[in-house]
């Protein structure tokens, strides 16, 4: 998954992040805008799970997203 294609559509593209990970607020997503870091830090806090578990289901997401076009 290209993650600057996901930030230059972020508001197509948060509605899938939104799904994934649904304790994220509108304003998380918001100031996230498609920074695959900002993403990690925001599913750690809101998650409470460690930065290697986050990066597993970052990576299974990008998996899944991979043919992501918008």
């Amino acid at each position: 998954m290209n993650w600057e294609i996901a930030e230059g559509n972020w508001k197509q593209f948060k509605g899938k992040v939104k799904a994934r990970w649904g304790e994220l607020t509108n304003d998380q997503l918001d100031v996230i805008a498609g920074k695959r870091d900002e993403l990690a830090g925001k599913i750690q806090a809101s998650y409470g799970i460690t930065k290697e578990e986050v990066e597993k289901q970052i990576k299974d997401f990008e998996r899944i997203n991979r043919g992501y076009r918008p």
